[in-house]
């Protein structure tokens, strides 16, 4: 498993929970969470390999069939419906979808090409409106039937977005857009579809260790939308940060996902995997069945830029 989960239990049992870029990182991390506890789960992947790769772990951990991979290039415009109709075919009903599908490509404002602004729209902001409007009438339909039998049956979705949505982010203005964009969506969705008991809200993630946070080199690539992204910071980001450059080196998972010290974070320290995932877990479970339309900051108690 990529993460050994902070909380093992059956608060999700029964329930079907799509994670999009479930595979690895804040993703995989969640999908190995919502499993640890009952939940079945979809990962939706563009990376077969990487796909196919977690779903067998977590089968391993917590019994055949509680993960399936589904392979698609989620940007492509009918990508969204046919994870929602092989979801529902194959495993009975959507409960549960995390919006985490993401990465960035960064760049100035005078130097960003109108392909790399729209990109950062297309994953972030696009793919969820999709899913959304893929799942708006499997959670109506389940809603109508939960009143004929006289049930009440929260249904959950989570966006992942970032600080960079409240705070701006120098140099990623393309990314900050998308996930403050992300913000709206999730507000919108939480007013149209209380009256059918389906939570919406969103986590805003400060600094979280994945492979996002590393250099960039040909060891962690994206294939998305015809393009391939070398993902990570550029070299000389990197280099100013203190970090050690060298493209041909292969970042261990512990070197890749370990909390690092920072200073100007209240903690002291960046965040990690496991963290990110328990508070998407919590916005999963029927412990914030109270809660929606919210933005949750998880981000150390950084203060006013940090992200």
């Amino acid at each position: 498993m990529i993460i050994e989960p902070t909380l093992r239990s059956d608060l999700l049992a029964g329930q079907v929970a799509i994670i999009t870029g479930g595979a690895r990182g804040i993703g995989g991390a969640t999908a190995t969470t919502l499993a640890a506890n009952g939940a079945r789960v979809v990962i939706a992947e563009v990376d077969q390999a990487k796909a196919e790769a977690a779903a067998k772990s977590i089968n391993e951990a917590f019994g055949a069939g509680t993960a399936t991979p589904f392979i698609a290039d989620l940007v492509a415009p009918k990508a969204c419906d046919d994870l929602v109709s092989h979801t529902q075919e194959n495993l009975g009903s959507v409960d549960i979808v995390v919006n985490n599908a993401g990465y960035a490509w960064d760049g100035r404002v005078h130097d960003m090409t109108d392909e790399q602004f729209q990109a950062m729209l297309d994953i972030h902001l696009i793919v969820p409106f999709r899913l959304a409007r893929a799942c708006a009438p499997v959670f109506r339909a389940a809603a109508k039937a939960d009143a004929s039998a006289g049930l009440v049956r929260h249904r959950k979705t989570v966006m992942v977005s970032s600080m960079a949505g409240a705070w701006g982010l120098g140099g990623a203005a393309n990314y900050a857009a998308a996930k403050a964009g992300m913000f709206g969506l999730m507000r919108s969705l939480a007013r149209e579809w209380g009256s059918i008991n389906v939570n919406v809200n969103a986590v805003a993630f400060g600094i979280i260790q994945t492979r996002f946070a590393l250099p960039q080199s040909d060891h962690e690539v994206i294939q998305t939308g015809g393009r391939t992204i070398n993902v990570g910071m550029s070299a000389k980001q990197a280099e100013r940060m203190g970090m050690r450059v060298d493209p041909d080196r292969v970042v261990t998972d512990e070197e890749m996902y370990g909390s690092k010290a920072m200073a100007g974070i209240t903690l002291g320290r960046t965040g990690t995997i496991r963290e990110a995932a328990d508070a998407i877990f919590w916005l999963c479970s029927p412990l914030s069945e109270y809660v929606t339309g919210q933005v949750i900051p998880v981000n150390g108690g950084a203060q006013g830029g940090m992200s």
